[in-house]
């Protein structure tokens, strides 16, 4: 619940990743498509899924209970959850796609390794698997302070790391996009945005 204000302070700007989404809609198969968000926060992802086709079948989850109560509020047609994204092996069923806009930034290597792991496990042949990353060297990882003075230690990644993991893991990369993110008025983030199939 703590990171709320660090979370609105970095994705507050959230049509930036419009584009992105609509790849991520294009590469669905299926018009009905059963998607997983992770780390949907108050739900603006879902949202913006749902206005462009509303027959998508969408379960989303975050640890923020705070989160998912304003997100219940903001979409009643979606399935929200109190969820770790560090659980994700204990989900039954399968998806067509899984959609991580916010969630990799907070975790560590290992963390999100296990994360690509579940996420091979609960896709359906061929289907997609949406992430972002904040691009920096792994080293330089520490704790960014939001407007509230809340903190939480932040992850930076470089492409060809999750290039690799995904290969490991089993995913085809369909796309890499580069977004530049204004952190403030004298730095500049570049947002990685991974789109892959499972084989």
């Amino acid at each position: 619940n703590k990171i709320a204000s660090v979370y609105q302070d970095t994705f507050m700007e959230l049509d930036l990743y419009d584009d992105t989404y609509d790849i991520f809609c294009n590469h669905l198969s299926k018009k009905n498509a059963a998607i997983l968000e992770i780390g949907c926060g108050s739900g603006n992802i879902t949202k913006y899924l749902l206005s462009k086709n509303s027959r998508f079948n969408i379960k989303a989850i975050d640890t923020a209970p705070n989160m998912i109560a304003l997100a219940k509020k903001n979409i009643p047609t979606a399935e929200f959850e109190v969820m770790d994204c560090r659980k994700l092996h204990t989900l039954p069923g399968k998806y067509d796609g899984i959609i991580c806009g916010f969630c990799m930034p907070y975790l560590s290597k290992k963390d999100s390794a296990k994360l690509l792991k579940d996420s091979f496990s609960l896709l359906n042949n061929n289907g997609i698997l949406y992430f972002s990353v904040i691009e920096g060297n792994y080293t330089k990882s520490g704790y960014e302070t939001g407007s509230t003075g809340d903190s939480i230690f932040t992850y930076y990644y470089k492409a060809n790391y999750f290039k690799k993991e995904l290969k490991k893991r089993g995913f085809q990369l369909l796309e890499l996009i580069q977004k530049k993110y204004p952190k403030n008025n004298s730095h500049t983030q570049v947002h990685l945005i991974f789109l892959a199939r499972k084989l």
